[in-house]
């Protein structure tokens, strides 16, 4: 039975994971497709995947056949005339002036910088929409700490629904901001009072610690996730000890170093188990822009109750987007400098078989989190194809940025000898990734 619930795992490892790269290298491709057509270079296939044609149409209108090979690690937008990675034009100049315009080597140098730009573009524009669509789904929290809806917990709350809390243990909470302030300076106590506006009148309440040790997220590819914790637990002990608050966790985490913390966990339909946690390294971005290394569990914390929430504006929700991007951008060039300088360990670096497994876990945790990692996917891609890397959509942006200057084309053999140095890296780095995938923990 083991055996086969581990099997059954892998398929849906499997699954997921091509489900995910088929629509982000779709998306990839068809950028580079339709803004190829829109500025007049002629695609002739559009294939999901490489090596043997499983499935095939015939032309289109525009002429391209679509196709769906048996490799699903990639795809290709084969343009007219393309003869090798540089999209020479074949040799001899057989082609009438129409005819070149029609390919991507013979187009004007603005038409092809838009067509090998679209498909990173395009990757970043999944990712918005997706953040976008998530932002306006799920709303936003209300500027005043008011209860939506409590939290099972172990112990009695005096807190309830619409409850708006206005102070705790005698420290004012006006905002929001300031209720996460104060509660994080509570002390780990069993009960903590709070004063709470209901129905218009002022109330005197006990309940559990505003920040208790409550898995709000359970992060992917950690310690909590692989020991089969789920979102609503709740630790209650450590090696024996009472734990009331998340601030009591880091300590014990942190003095463990990587040993095993023995855990007890209530769940919210009121049973309690005892796991193992072996807690990992971790290189974190800090405020300053730079990493800190620490040991970490992979939980993330929330107040005892979940928010009331709002609705998000179009526009609201569009900035939001806009900047979850932009933290991603900062976050993975931060994180490539330093992996490079080796201020923190090229293990943060993953590769197929890590982007497999996480991609898994997402879905197993629901549609919300297969989606988010989808966008987090799709941005990475786009992230990826930008960089000046012969090979890369970024390698081509930099040949048609010298000849722009120039006004000459590179010469085709060092174009086609950089393409195979770029290869070389891009292969490279694949195999070190896949590397630190079976050898790092």
């Amino acid at each position: 039975m083991s055996i086969l619930s581990d099997f059954g795992g892998l398929i849906y490892t499997i699954v997921s994971f091509l489900l995910a790269l088929a629509v982000i290298v779709a998306v990839h491709e068809y950028g580079h497709y339709i803004v190829g057509r829109w500025s007049g270079i002629k695609a002739e296939v559009f294939s999901l995947g490489f090596g043997p044609v499983l499935a095939s149409s015939r032309p289109d209108r525009f002429g391209t056949r679509w196709q769906i090979a048996a490799i699903p690690l990639g795809g290709f937008v084969r343009f007219k005339g393309d003869q090798d990675a540089a999209s020479a034009l074949p040799a001899g100049g057989d082609m009438s002036a129409t005819e070149a315009r029609q390919t991507l080597a013979g187009a004007p140098i603005w038409a092809r910088m838009l067509t090998v730009a679209a498909g990173p573009v395009f990757n970043f524009v999944l990712a918005f929409f997706i953040f976008v669509g998530l932002i306006l789904s799920s709303g936003l929290a209300a500027d005043r700490p008011i209860i939506g809806a409590l939290y099972p917990m172990p112990t009695a709350q005096g807190l309830m629904q619409g409850d708006e809390i206005t102070a705790i243990e005698g420290q004012p909470t006006p905002d929001l901001a300031t209720f996460f302030q104060v509660a994080d300076a509570v002390p780990p106590l069993a009960e903590v009072g709070y004063t709470v506006l209901r129905a218009g009148q002022t109330m005197q309440v006990t309940a559990p610690h505003p920040l208790p040790a409550r898995a709000a997220l359970v992060h992917l590819q950690s310690a909590a996730f692989e020991a089969g914790l789920r979102e609503g637990d709740v630790i209650t002990q450590v090696n024996g000890q009472p734990i009331h608050a998340f601030s009591q966790l880091p300590p014990f985490i942190e003095a463990s170093m990587g040993a095993p913390l023995d855990v007890q966990v209530w769940r919210p339909d009121g049973s309690v188990l005892n796991v193992l946690l072996e807690p990992n390294r971790r290189d974190l971005p800090t405020a300053d822009g730079g990493f800190e290394t620490r040991w970490m569990i992979g939980l993330s914390s929330g107040p005892i109750f979940d928010l009331q929430r709002r609705s998000a504006g179009l526009g609201e929700a569009m900035m939001l987007s806009f900047s979850q991007m932009g933290a991603v951008f900062e976050g993975t060039f931060s994180g490539l400098l330093h992996m490079i300088r080796g201020d923190i360990s090229t293990c943060n670096l993953s590769g197929p078989v890590g982007l497999a497994d996480t991609m898994g876990q997402a879905a197993r945790s629901g549609v919300e989190s297969f989606v988010t990692m989808l966008a987090m996917v799709s941005l990475g891609v786009g992230i990826l194809n930008l960089l000046p890397v012969p090979v890369l959509d970024g390698g081509h942006l930099v040949f048609f940025a010298v000849e722009a200057i120039t006004r000459r084309k590179p010469n085709p053999r060092f174009v086609n000898m950089a393409v195979m140095v770029g290869l070389f890296l891009v292969t490279a780095l694949t195999i070190f990734a896949l590397g630190n995938d079976l050898t790092c923990s």
